[in-house]
């Protein structure tokens, strides 16, 4: 598999901010990276950089095996970008709009409107086609701007928190529409401070703060890292909680918390799995009741507390730089 974004110390000051300190980063092709990070973290300045929006002072990048400085103007027509906020002129209406995206990459007339109406079918605007995007809603303007970035059938695409403000309904949405791309063979770098949305869609993930990534792997390898499997289990009495507190004893890697109140036990373990069968087991040769038992397994919000010293902001307001 070839690499389809690579980065080797790239460095952007803003006077004396650091918005990118030596930032190394790889995409392999055909594959989603979310690159992971708090507010100010230099997200937004690196997809700039990859996009060809912003010089480096420092450092190199590759795009679809093109240097973003060197070979800026050749590297434009193999990417796309949807930004933080949608990049659509309110005046015209859903079809003007792509129409225009496709005369600007030279695609002429008859494919740029050809192309304008497969985009508006696929984002499920057709019958919003011909109103002015001032009438539209949050939802199907981020539609129409991720349908702008893929006029010319980029082989990269950045989405620089793709999913910012939308409701519930329409970020699962996008989410379809970004996995369908990835099936396609589109390489994907994806910014985003939502958690759920790098565990749903992301291949690989890069955590960055300050300007630099600071861990990367799978999901499930971030999690490992971090480490802290729990036990939790509920049971029907409070003779019964101390009676499951003194049996699971022997498996935990530290302090039990039990809960008096809600009949609820804390148990921190290692083994994944077997560890909770074999809980069970002993819970069961002692007789007690349990009303549920689950492992818990750490978070993306565990592991970014443990990287960055906080959690993620999940207000989601943007980078400034």
């Amino acid at each position: 598999m070839t690499d389809a974004i690579v980065a080797e110390g790239l460095v952007k000051r803003y006077g004396s901010v650091v918005a990118l300190d030596g930032l190394d980063l790889t995409v392999p092709e055909g594959t989603i990276t979310g690159l992971l990070g708090p507010n100010g973290a230099g997200k937004t300045t690196a997809v700039r950089v990859f996009t060809t929006l912003l010089e480096a002072d420092e450092g190199s990048a590759r795009v679809a095996g093109l240097d973003v400085r060197k070979q800026a103007d050749e590297l434009r027509t193999k990417i796309g970008l949807s930004g933080q906020y949608a990049a659509v002129d309110d005046n015209l209406t859903g079809f003007e709009n792509l129409d225009m995206v496709g005369r600007l990459y030279h695609l002429g007339r008859a494919r740029s409107r050809e192309r304008a109406r497969e985009l508006l079918a696929r984002f499920d605007l057709e019958d919003a086609a011909d109103r002015p995007v001032k009438g539209y809603s949050g939802g199907m303007r981020r539609r129409l701007d991720l349908a702008g970035a893929l006029v010319a059938k980029p082989t990269v695409l950045f989405l620089d928190e793709p999913t910012t403000g939308l409701d519930p309904r329409s970020r699962l949405g996008m989410w379809d529409v970004i996995e369908e791309l990835v099936k396609g063979g589109t390489t994907l770098l994806l910014t985003t401070q939502y958690l759920e949305e790098a565990d749903r869609l992301a291949d690989q993930i890069a955590v960055i703060d300050h300007g630099r990534v600071i861990a990367e792997g799978t999901a499930d390898q971030l999690k490992d890292q971090v480490g802290g499997e729990r036990l939790e289990l509920s049971v029907a009495t409070s003779a019964e909680l101390s009676t499951a507190a003194g049996t699971l004893a022997g498996l935990a890697v530290g302090q039990i918390d039990a809960d008096d109140r809600q009949n609820h036990l804390t148990v921190p373990v290692t083994g994944g799995s077997s560890v909770l069968m074999e809980a069970i087991r002993r819970l069961d040769a002692e007789s007690v009741k349990v009303l549920d038992i689950g492992l818990r397994r750490p978070t993306l919000d565990d592991v970014f507390l443990a990287l960055t010293g906080h959690v993620a902001d999940d207000s989601a307001q943007g980078e400034q730089k």
